[in-house]
């Protein structure tokens, strides 16, 4: 933006841009305070978003970027179902239909407009997972879940207690329902609060000119990295291991084509709607698209729809990253967006691989299990998110046991855990070997044991990587597999998902599977790809990880070359004739 199309200072300016950013923090403050759900208040499963007059976005938290531009296609639709003329100062919009502007039924929006002097300045929406909406593992969307389309819970500040009413009839735990509704409702009325602070300041028509050059503004810092990138087509494929029903993969082409300042995004090629849970409605994909190109194009400019602008989008319907309704999605927002990723991070490697991060495991591992208390018999919701590590850098490792770039998510602490659900965690410790490995090797996975004092119950769990881990890029090289197995009261360990020891697969997508007392569910995720060669990664580095056992002594050997003495130095030496054998092997 040059200075003779901005009419507000940049002094205003900047005070402006921020303060829409402080508004959602406020809002995120608000809700994960007054939340009852511990996926909300501890897990951090939520979002927070202020949109202009014309419902774009203008503000957002760094909480879960899947949800982001998704947000979007919720605020439309509730604007659709009750037109502006409408709504009054006091009225808010709930839906979580992912054919209705939805991603997938757990996530709940609410939408709120802002009034000032009785003209519109703008919209407050939060979205929030809710532990349960009735969801289950199904073929059809009916068995994910209460489903609904833009409703009105509030109406000039009065609550539709029918509406309520029937959403914790519809749920497993109707006890956290009320609590979390209210919560989402503060953050709106914080968000309200701020606009009308704004606005007594500096005027309302300044506040929405402010919108207009934010947006300019983050289109053109976009413009310019785009430009950044070489001009041609770059392609990549990726794939989630099954969809629960079949053994199949189910896999996604992109194909990205740079010119000049504009990005496309073009899906063509991708499978056909998957008949189990992983499908994504149009807003997921879209979503899913805009942050993992955001990572590189200009991070640092303020997130907002000014970015969308520069990027088009091609995603074709009938697929499973477009589906037709009754295509279930509930594992749209982990499994596919995740994957999508996964699949333009790798295409992007070929224009930009000096600056390129390799895959991440690409999921989030959610869970959803119940556990009886075995002394009054009560049935427990309880959900985690065990995450993997993050791929290698052109500069450094990956990240440990790290939220997958789809949202910045927290495991349950286990503490909250045991004090709340009738469960014990018996294990969350880094898993050696998981990294895959690189001239900079990606972080390491982890190994979650929960144990169900009652009986148990894994409702749904969705992972993927169960077939060859995570793929590296610029000759990285793999991580290791995802597993999920049973662990029996007498010890004994037993495939439930993924690779057994015997060889044989099983479809990583589950429900129904039940625990009796004493039993664990184990979850072994796994770590980011590998960034480079790995016989060229510092044979110090290599003996420090040996060291530190996110590389076992063996791998060491066999994947970098690096031979190691009994007290684990590097010996020189064999290690320079070990490389050598190695380079010409390969």
């Amino acid at each position: 933006m040059t200075q003779r199309q901005r009419q507000i200072d940049p002094i205003t300016f900047e005070v402006l841009r921020r303060s829409f950013e402080y508004t959602c923090e406020r809002m995120s403050l608000v809700l994960q305070k007054a939340s009852f759900s511990p996926i909300i208040y501890d897990m951090v499963d939520y979002s927070n978003a202020i949109f202009d007059p014309n419902v774009d976005l203008i503000g957002q938290t760094a909480n879960c970027p899947v949800h982001i531009a998704a947000m979007h296609f919720s605020a439309h639709a509730s604007i659709e179902r009750f037109p502006i003329e409408e709504l009054g100062p006091d009225d808010v919009i709930i839906l979580n239909d992912p054919y209705n502007g939805g991603t997938h039924t757990p996530d709940v929006t609410m939408t709120m407009p802002i009034f000032y002097d009785g003209t519109l300045l703008g919209f407050a929406v939060s979205r929030a997972h809710w532990t349960d909406v009735g969801s289950g593992f199904d073929t059809h969307i009916a068995g994910e879940g209460l489903r609904l389309p833009p409703m009105m819970l509030y109406k000039e500040g009065k609550t539709n207690t029918d509406l309520i009413n029937i959403i914790k009839n519809s749920s497993r735990t109707p006890q956290y329902v009320e609590g979390d509704i209210q919560a989402q409702l503060g953050a709106l009325r914080a968000a309200r609060d701020e606009f009308t602070r704004l606005a007594d300041k500096y005027g309302a028509d300044i506040v929405r000119q402010g919108m207009r050059e934010v947006l300019d503004y983050t289109q053109q810092m976009t413009k310019e990295a785009i430009s950044r990138i070489p001009d041609g087509v770059y392609e990549a494929s990726d794939y989630v291991d099954s969809d629960g029903f079949t053994d199949d993969p189910v896999r996604l082409h992109v194909k990205l084509t740079v010119a000049g300042d504009r990005i496309g995004v073009d899906f063509t090629g991708s499978d056909p709607v998957a008949i189990g849970p992983i499908n994504s409605p149009y807003a997921n994909t879209a979503s899913a698209a805009y942050y993992s190109l955001k990572f590189f194009l200009n991070p640092d400019a303020p997130p907002n729809a000014g970015m969308y602008r520069q990027v088009d989008l091609t995603i074709p319907e009938n697929t499973w990253l477009n589906p037709r309704w009754p295509a279930p999605t509930l594992g749209c927002t982990t499994a596919a967006s995740s994957k999508i990723t996964a699949a333009i991070w790798m295409a992007l490697s070929q224009a930009i691989p000096d600056r390129i991060v390799a895959p991440t495991c690409a999921e989030c591992n959610w869970f959803v299990a119940s556990s009886t208390d075995p002394a009054t018999g009560e049935l427990h919701v309880f959900t985690d998110l065990p995450a993997g590590g993050w791929g290698g850098t052109p500069t450094h490792d990956g990240m440990h046991v790290t939220m997958d770039p789809l949202g910045n998510c927290q495991n349950l602490p286990a503490e909250i855990a045991e004090l709340l659900f009738p469960v014990r965690y018996n294990s969350y410790e880094m898993r050696t070997d998981s990294a895959g490995a690189g001239r900079y090797r990606g972080g390491a996975g982890v190994r979650l044991e929960v144990e169900f004092l009652g009986r148990g119950e894994i409702i749904w769990m969705e992972c993927s990587r169960t077939r060859e881990g995570s793929p590296g890029v610029n000759g990285g090289l793999h991580s290791a597999r995802q597993r999920q197995l049973r662990k029996t009261r007498d010890g004994l360990l037993e495939s439930i998902g993924g690779l057994a020891d015997d060889g044989t697969w099983r479809p990583q997508m589950l429900g129904g599977i039940h625990f009796q007392p004493g039993e664990s569910f184990v979850f072994e995720s796994t770590g980011g790809g590998g960034w480079g060669d790995p016989l060229t990664r510092d044979p110090q580095l290599v003996a420090q990880d040996v060291r530190d056992d996110i590389v076992s002594k063996e791998q060491a050997y066999l994947l970098y070359g690096v031979v190691l003495t009994a007290d684990l130095a590097v010996d020189q030496l064999a290690t320079r004739a070990r490389r050598a054998k190695a380079r010409n092997e390969s």
